[in-house]
């Protein structure tokens, strides 16, 4: 079931990464924000209500309302019209958070490629801090790139991968990510400095969230 939820919030990384980059009607973005929002409200409380107390499977499922109050807030912020920096210190919060998470899945559940999606979830709700609770909307087009990049890459293709049943937790997966990650992201800051989107959008409360 989370690997469903992780299969669409891939979508909605990718729906918000186009937002950013002016590609995406806010109005259009905000009702999927919405849809993946719920789901991924859901899931995590089925998930902990049939988890007969097991603390593992309650640890892991509580990072994803995480996400889901992030698509949430960012679909009504764009449907109402309103300020959106509420959302990007909320995003914040996320970002701290899914450090935590990080080490949780490194070090509790020795499952070292989700440790570094993890990573790449807390930079990316990072960058949404920046853009939406600091204003620095200069940035919309670097952080709309690694949004959509993000969304194929910590949802779309693992969420693929574990429901086929091909999803390895190794450390070559691990170190794979980790490098691509660096390379790819430093080579967009360069590439995206002198390109401004045709349109600002709020999408960074768009992300996604982990199962």
């Amino acid at each position: 079931m989370a690997n469903v939820g992780l299969l669409f919030v891939g979508a909605v990384l990718f729906m918000n990464g186009l937002l950013l980059l002016g590609k995406v009607d806010a109005k259009s973005a905000a009702v999927f924000n919405l849809f993946v929002g719920a789901l991924q409200v859901l899931t995590p409380t089925y998930l902990i209500f049939t988890a007969n107390g097991d603390q593992g499977k309650i640890l892991a499922a509580s990072g994803i309302y995480l996400f889901g109050f992030t698509y949430l807030y960012v679909g009504i912020v764009l449907l109402a019209n309103i300020d959106n920096n509420g959302a990007g210190y909320y995003s914040l919060f996320v970002a701290i958070a899914a450090l935590g998470y990080s080490f949780v899945n490194f070090h509790l559940f020795k499952d070292y490629p989700f440790g570094v999606i993890w990573l790449y979830w807390a930079f990316l709700w990072a960058l949404f801090f920046v853009v939406l609770g600091l204003k620095r909307t200069e940035l919309n087009t670097y952080v709309g790139w690694v949004t959509a990049i993000e969304g194929w890459v910590t949802g779309v293709i693992p969420a693929a991968l574990l429901l086929s049943g091909y999803w390895k937790h190794t450390t070559e997966i691990a170190i794979a990510l980790g490098a691509f990650g660096v390379v790819v992201f430093a080579a967009l800051w360069p590439l995206t400095r002198s390109r401004q989107p045709t349109r600002a959008g709020p999408a960074a409360g768009s992300v996604s969230a982990p199962t």
